[in-house]
């Protein structure tokens, strides 16, 4: 058996290929993050790796839309973004492949 805690990772992400990771691959990357209302996340994109972010619990704004609890959003290659926490929210997001180093800031 192997147990961890979310506190103890970076961001929330505990599955992956970085440190401190429970499971090494470089097949996805899996977090749960946790947004206190205001926090933002700037424009960005991924070259190789689709993302899917499951709303857990709040509202959120993605792609200048509103999505709450129960929202699945999945963000292709070349797909830009940016979010905003519009409320406390949780977030589970799974990143395929996995892939360092596949995120590009967007000037705005």
């Amino acid at each position: 058996m192997k147990v961890g805690n979310l506190s103890s990772m970076t961001g929330g992400w505990f599955i992956g290929n970085f440190e401190p990771s429970l499971f090494k691959t470089n097949d996805c990357e899996v977090a749960v993050k946790s947004y206190k209302k205001g926090d933002k996340e700037g424009k960005h994109y991924h070259k190789v790796a689709t993302e899917y972010t499951a709303i857990i619990q709040g509202k959120v704004r993605m792609f200048d839309q509103i999505f709450s609890a129960g929202d699945i959003i999945v963000v292709e290659p070349g797909d830009v973004t940016s979010f905003e926490a519009l409320e406390d929210s949780v977030n589970v997001v799974v990143k395929m492949p996995g892939q360092n180093n596949d995120k590009y800031l967007v000037e705005e």
